[in-house]
């Protein structure tokens, strides 16, 4: 249907998963198969499902997808906030990772918007 690749707003949510990524290999250990999973896989929950739904056969399909993805960025949001209120995050990260985020989700609200 479309050309994920393309999507302004399936590049920036795959640029803040690398960003993701590179910021939680510094939280503890102890958080492997906890926090630090949950985070990337809503991260990655984002631009997953931009494309899954780029690549379904109905603009009601991808309008589906886009507001899972959505809801992965509220998600991650949250997550973001978690790890700084666990001091595993500082200020400055978080809050370019929210920045990011919320980028993210207007992007997804106008994006479903215009295909409806």
């Amino acid at each position: 249907m479309h050309k994920f690749q393309e999507l302004k707003v399936w590049q920036k949510a795959m640029n803040m998963t690398v960003s993701i990524y590179s910021c939680t290999e510094d939280l503890p250990n102890t958080e492997k198969f906890g926090l630090i999973s949950q985070i990337r896989r809503s991260a990655i929950s984002i631009c997953s499902n931009i494309a899954e739904g780029a690549g379904r056969n109905t603009k009601g399909e991808f309008i589906q997808f886009l507001g899972i993805a959505n809801g992965s960025a509220y998600e991650l949001q949250t997550q973001i906030e978690l790890a700084y209120r666990l001091t595993f995050l500082n200020k400055e990260i978080k809050d370019g990772l929210v920045a990011e985020i919320e980028e993210i989700e207007k992007m997804l609200y106008n994006l479903i918007k215009s295909l409806k």
